[in-house]
């Protein structure tokens, strides 16, 4: 589970590395066509058999996926990883927290807004747009949550994910092309950019498998908590990316409020954790 979350995160920041050279738009539709080859081979869908019933909610993944990793990573691009990772964490645990009439997830919302509030407050350099994007990428990582459960009802395997993969690449072909056109991407950056597909892709593709067959759903979904603390710490030590004490304090706010919304949650036995899912495939969308 730690390696899932730690691959995930350096893939992002990796990534980054590749933005001066071909933008967070080419270095996207390179980690997507990844993802697509990847996911092809692990899930192998059968298209042609696919019901109309079926290919709504692949669709609505494809869109949404495609849309989250762009918006995740051109949020990274401006206001750096730990905080750009901290603000989309607020999609799993908005679909933790909805519809609960339970105080104690009441009070965690409230200490998530609050922890927001500290992140986002206004300054002579604050980026807006830039805090607008990780907002953007969390509501499509809970819509993503919500549509996953409902292709993993209605196809088996990773066939769903593998599908909802193919188009994301497919919408991503014109785009991806003219911007690697209008950017000319050095080697180097290319390089970046598959490192960081295989790492935010196959590694936690993999590890998530493996953990799952080891411990508790329930319990995986508490501990990918850790995700925007571990996004803030290879931040700071790969690139250089400070946050003040103040935000710091704020990240571990929203960590808390996961972390308790998720672990109170009501499950049936077995049954995996809504909020687990962010890496391509069955565990999650590869946008980590």
């Amino acid at each position: 589970m730690l390696a899932s979350s730690v691959s995930s995160q350096s893939g992002a920041a990796i990534a980054s590395l590749a933005f001066p050279a071909m933008g967070p738009v080419g270095v996207v539709a390179v980690r997507q066509w990844v993802a697509a080859v990847l996911l092809l081979a692990a899930g192998r869908p059968r298209l042609a058999a696919f019901t109309a019933a079926q290919w709504r909610p692949v669709l609505g993944l494809a869109v949404v996926f495609a849309a989250m990793n762009l918006a995740l990573y051109s949020a990274i691009d401006r206001i750096g990883l730990g905080l750009a990772v901290t603000l989309e964490f607020l999609g799993p645990l908005t679909v933790a927290l909805a519809g609960s009439r339970r105080r104690l997830h009441l009070g965690c919302a409230v200490v998530a807004a609050a922890a927001v509030v500290v992140l986002v407050r206004p300054e002579p350099s604050t980026d807006y747009l830039g805090i607008a994007l990780a907002l953007l990428a969390a509501v499509c990582w809970g819509c993503y949550i919500l549509l996953n459960r409902t292709v993993g009802e209605r196809l088996p395997g990773a066939q769903g994910s593998a599908a909802a993969a193919l188009v994301s690449g497919a919408l991503y072909l014109p785009i991806g092309l003219a911007a690697l056109l209008h950017h000319r991407p050095t080697p180097g950056a290319v390089g970046c950019a598959l490192a960081a597909g295989v790492l935010s892709s196959a590694v936690p593709f993999l590890s998530d498998l493996l953990a799952l067959r080891r411990v508790p759903a329930h319990f995986f979904g508490v501990f990918m908590s850790v995700s925007p603390v571990a996004a803030a710490l290879i931040g700071l030590v790969a690139l250089g990316q400070h946050l003040p004490p103040v935000s710091w304090l704020a990240v571990l706010a929203i960590v808390a409020a996961n972390t308790v919304a998720v672990g109170t949650e009501s499950h049936p036995r077995g049954h995996r954790s809504r909020t687990v899912a962010k890496h391509d495939g069955p565990t999650g969308p590869g946008g980590r």
